[in-house]
């Protein structure tokens, strides 16, 4: 299951150094010439570099076409460790590249190694602490994904679970948003929430969506093991994912507007379900 490792070229480093961050090598690919974005590596030998080094890579894209030589070869390789490989127009990786030489090659890599849903389960155990998890469906925008892995920081989540697709990164983008958090929050990320679902359900974790029409969150029991579902604002959490929540929970608003950004949300309820983790009501 891609939950146990990511792009199985590279193994996280989940060490912690003295002051509780994840060790992680960093790409710092910002580049002044091209203006190309940190995290964003152009380039065929640079990508084939890239890949051998084991380094976890969110997505790869390729101009349409443009798989003959070394880039079929980088292609091939990408597709072996589970990276998603978009083809798109020329246009799509100068803007990605910064204008720089691409070659018909873009990777972005993510600014931190991802960990595996056991290596979660395992914080919250090494923390002698029920388990405590977010896992956010749907959310495309870099910085509310940032935004939210603040709060969870802050709450004492021990880890957050995105999907593969469909989802935002770990971006430079994410990485600023989270103002420094990114650093120690563990991130897994998955082909398929649900199958994710079924394995915390195994390890004993109530699921809880959160949703507009489910029980106010100050009136539900979240104190215990659980696992908390985030969707997008567009959409919410999707419906063969929601199916799967043993509860639904809302935030219960009193003003005119009838909706909270879903980072908001998420700080209401993680803050909630935290002071019932410690006893305070």
């Amino acid at each position: 299951m891609d939950s146990k490792r990511n792009n199985r070229g590279g193994r996280p480093d989940k060490r912690l150094n003295r002051r509780g961050k994840f060790n992680t090598a960093r790409y710092n690919t910002a580049d002044s010439d091209t203006g190309a974005a940190e995290g964003v590596i152009a380039g065929r030998n640079a990508v084939i570099e890239l890949l051998k080094s084991g380094r976890c890579i969110d997505k790869l894209y390729v101009k349409k076409g443009e798989l003959e030589g070394s880039a079929k070869l980088i292609v091939s390789e990408a597709a072996a460790r589970g990276i998603p490989v978009i083809e798109t127009e020329r246009s799509g990786l100068d803007r990605l590249s910064g204008g720089g030489t691409h070659q018909g090659v873009v990777a972005v890599a993510a600014a931190k190694d991802y960990v595996g849903i056991d290596d979660i389960l395992r914080i919250a155990e090494e923390r002698n602490e029920a388990p405590f998890i977010v896992i956010l469906d749907g959310i495309e925008d870099p910085y509310n994904l940032g935004a939210i892995i603040r709060t969870a920081e802050c709450a004492g989540v021990h880890g957050v679970i995105i999907p593969k697709r469909r989802s935002a990164l770990l971006s430079a983008a994410a990485e600023k948003a989270s103002a420094g958090a990114l650093e120690y929050m563990a991130v897994a990320k998955v082909s398929n929430l649900t199958f994710a679902v079924d394995e915390l359900k195994k390890a004993g974790l109530w699921i809880y969506g959160a949703e507009a029409d489910g029980q106010a969150i100050h009136k539900t029991d979240v104190s215990g093991p659980a696992a908390f579902v985030f969707g997008s604002e567009g959409e919410g959490i999707s419906p063969l994912l929601r199916s799967k929540c043993d509860f639904v929970v809302s935030v219960d608003l009193k003003g005119k507007i009838n909706s909270l950004n879903v980072s908001a949300a998420a700080a209401v309820v993680l803050f909630e379900a935290c002071s019932q983790r410690d006893g305070i009501k």
